[in-house]
């Protein structure tokens, strides 16, 4: 089927499995070129949201202290390709808690990470990026963060994360650390002020409640982990007070006033620290966020989850995020070394996703239309000539990912078991060829399926515990990976793991697959080196959709072509070139190939 293309610190706040063999093939016709992709419009650019009226001047609260001090590290080697790294670099996720332990107490930690690097540097990425690892009482994983400038005991020392920034620059991999600018924990220095009535307070969203004695939340808003975005205060006598604090997340992560500019001020400051201590960006958590629509309209609708992503809503993807990300990019300019910054935004279209990435912005932003999309050849087909299409616009590349840690894994997502298995693998060699970047989650390159069966007592995530918001399983896809065969925790740690771990994991552990041929974890290496050496690969921003039989995706680039048969039966098409790679072996033979059902092949020409 053939389609047209279309440092200074703010003066206000202190610093507080085998392959089924294939079943009956169809013969189809001659692979060829499509015709040209039209050009595309450019992304008009939107207007700031009106802002609320400024607030009053903040007294300075007592700064937290720092009981270890930094130096500068060496900036990370550049990789072996020219140009802006970013743009075509693969960025291994790591979940910190879920990675590797090295203290034994069950929980990942820094040490444990630093320790494990060299998997990383073999596997081939470029860089990786950390969940939060900052002081936190962890009311959602860290995401909650008390205190930006330190490390949480849980997972280590300020020491321990300049030891892993060095060692992963020497062994050529950057690093790059969440920042959580949307919200605070409610142990945070601020929030404690404020609750107390302290000036703090115009940092945050205080207002008054509805009815006759303010026992309404002040508008309809609801948490995206369920119930209302709003909690109420207390008075001194423990009764409800008449004033309400929003919170889009867990009533212990207030957000905070971004139109306050101690906040921006405060944020610059930690980026900075953080940069002077090494780190090469950030991926900035709820980078939709930040910035509410004036007035705090209601919305008038419920489950309202479930638009994010999918419309544009008073407390998300507002117009006024983008003069952040700008002050943000100016910031991150200012240091050497192609510092950069990564965007987790949902948006309604790529077209408002490609906003984020524009010149003067963020480098990237995460791909979600693409991480939502089925194992469906027409619809991925249409959004990835979306996505091409608006990043293009602006100059910028496309950021792909399949997984990550607050969705279920996409072994599990494409139907589990070996059809699952054999659609992961070819997705993930699909997701490697298109131009641009790549983000690739822990353990997915062992394919590790979503964990279904965890009892609810060991549940964690809070939006289990709450109805009505996000389906309340990110756990299954935090369960911590299996390094070894056998152990209390396959090799994770001495001291078992937070989450348990399913017996089968033992034969899909870094392991059991390493140097056995046609194994998950030894086909990303190989696609990641091949990623890195052919010059059709990585870099670029355009495809050529080739003519193919139905269920098959075909697209060539430079001296390149990419086949990704999305059937259950194999399918038997002209040979488009010399095999590079596949995620299971085509038959060849007669100047023909049968791709296997669910398989992805690479072809030199």
């Amino acid at each position: 089927m053939t389609q047209e293309l279309g440092t200074t610190t703010t003066p206000q706040i202190a610093p507080v499995a085998p392959v089924t063999p294939v079943t009956p093939v169809t013969p189809v016709a001659q692979i060829g070129p499509v015709a040209p992709a039209a050009p595309v419009a450019p992304v008009a650019q939107t207007s700031p949201t009106s802002t609320v009226t400024p607030v009053a001047p903040v007294t300075p609260v007592t700064p937290v202290s720092q009981t270890t001090a930094v130096s500068p590290v060496p900036q990370a080697p550049r990789t072996a390709r020219p140009g802006d790294w970013w743009r075509d670099a693969v960025i291994y996720q790591v979940y910190v808690r879920s990675f590797a332990d090295a203290d034994g107490d069950g929980i990942g930690d820094l040490r444990g990470i630093r320790d494990r690097l060299p998997h990383l540097s073999g596997l081939g990425v470029d860089a990786v990026w950390l969940t939060p690892f900052y002081a936190s009482p962890q009311a959602d994983g860290g995401y909650d963060v008390s205190d930006y400038r330190a490390v949480d005991p849980l997972f280590g020392t300020l020491d321990d994360a300049d030891a892993l920034v060095r060692e992963a620059h020497r062994l050529g991999l950057r690093v790059i650390v969440d920042i959580v600018p949307n919200h605070t924990s409610d142990r945070h220095a601020w929030f404690r002020s404020a609750l107390a009535g302290g000036p703090e307070r115009a940092l945050y969203h205080f207002r008054p409640g509805r009815g006759e004695h303010g026992e309404l939340p002040p508008n309809d808003w609801e948490s995206v982990f369920g119930g209302p975005a709003w909690t109420r205060t207390a008075t001194p006598d423990g009764k409800g007070g008449t004033e309400w604090y929003l919170h889009l997340f867990a009533p212990e992560q207030p957000d905070l006033n971004w139109e306050h500019p101690a906040v921006r001020e405060e944020f610059d400051a930690v980026m900075r620290f953080w940069l002077d201590l090494g780190v090469d960006g950030f991926r900035i958590d709820v980078a939709h966020g930040m910035v509410k629509a004036d007035g705090l309209p209601d919305i008038g609708a419920r489950e309202q989850a479930k638009m994010i992503g999918a419309q544009v809503l008073p407390f998300f993807d507002q117009d006024g995020v983008h003069e952040i990300h700008r002050s943000w990019r100016r910031l991150l300019d200012g240091y050497g070394g192609e510092r950069i910054g990564v965007a987790e935004a949902w948006a309604p279209s790529p077209e408002r996703l490609a906003l984020y990435v524009r010149p003067d912005e963020l480098h990237q932003a995460f791909n979600f239309q693409f991480l939502r999309c089925p194992w469906d050849p027409e619809r991925m087909r249409e959004v990835v000539e979306a996505s091409l299409a608006a990043t293009a616009s602006v100059g910028a590349p496309t950021t792909w990912v399949l997984s990550n840690h607050d969705v279920p894994r996409h072994t599990t997502r494409y139907g589990g078991g070996p059809v699952g298995l054999r659609r992961a693998r070819a997705a993930a060699l699909l997701m490697l060829a298109l131009p641009g970047s790549v983000y690739v989650y822990q353990g997915e390159e062992l394919g590790l399926p979503e964990v279904l069966d965890l009892p609810d007592e060991v549940r964690q995530d809070p939006s289990f515990f709450r109805a009505e918001g996000q389906d309340g399983f990110r756990d299954g896809c935090r369960v911590p990976i299996p390094w070894t065969r056998s152990g209390p925790s396959y090799g994770f740690g001495g001291g078992g793991s937070w989450l348990p771990q399913p017996a089968e994991w033992a034969e899909l552990s870094v392991e059991a697959q390493t140097g056995v041929p046609g194994s998950t974890l030894e086909l990303y290496r190989a696609a990641l080196a091949l990623r890195r050496e052919h010059p059709g690969l990585g870099a670029g921003a355009d495809v050529t959709w080739l003519d193919a039989p139905e269920g098959v995706l075909a697209f060539a680039r430079d001296g390149f072509v990419c086949t990704t048969n999305t059937r259950g039966t194999g399918v038997r098409l002209p040979v488009p070139g010399r095999c590079l790679l596949s995620s299971a072996p085509p038959e060849l033979g007669g100047g023909t190939a049968v791709l296997p059902a669910d398989s992805t092949v690479w072809w030199a020409i």
